[in-house]
């Protein structure tokens, strides 16, 4: 399950990175190759092809001038409860442990559950909970610039 994360990351990584930097699709790496004489084949699977957040509202359009894209590693622990905040750029991962509950402020849910990919909100306020009885391990790719944060707090926001 390890090497196939790393893979995975990898190749979402440099995926992510071709779509922003040139617009192109997908890298010739990650489809079915037979360079190795019969040897077993890399395998590929799309897990999620959007213009959209999780709550179905539209992804804004790429900033102008230079991307930073930025990979970040998040584990919850079971309990766990992160602040109300929003993002200013454009973010998605994979959740590789456990499950993810995400809550808009309108009371609206979602809940990622492990191996799924999540196309996070942008800017609008939400939060995550770990509900579950295991760590959360979630690794979110940003499409970002130099300088920008990738997440707003709003401490200010009480549960509805």
């Amino acid at each position: 399950m390890k090497k196939m994360m790393k893979w995975v990351l990898a190749a979402t990584l440099l995926c992510g990175f071709n779509t922003v930097a040139y617009g192109q699709n997908c890298c010739c790496c990650c489809k079915q190759h037979d360079n190795n004489n019969g040897a077993q084949k890399v395998e590929s699977t799309e897990l999620i092809r959007t213009s959209q957040s999780w709550d179905g509202v539209e992804l804004p359009d790429y900033f102008k001038g230079r991307p930073e894209l930025v990979a970040v590693k998040y584990v919850f622990p079971a309990g766990q409860k992160l602040g109300w905040h929003h993002h200013p750029v454009m973010n998605y991962g994979i959740l590789v442990q456990g499950e993810l509950t995400i809550i808009g402020l309108d009371g609206k849910e979602k809940v990622v559950h492990e191996g799924e990919p999540v196309v996070e909100m942008v800017g609008t306020i939400h939060h995550g909970e770990n509900r579950g009885t295991k760590d959360v391990i979630l690794y979110m790719f940003y499409l970002s610039q130099k300088d920008m944060p990738l997440a707003v707090q709003h401490p200010e926001v009480k549960k509805p």
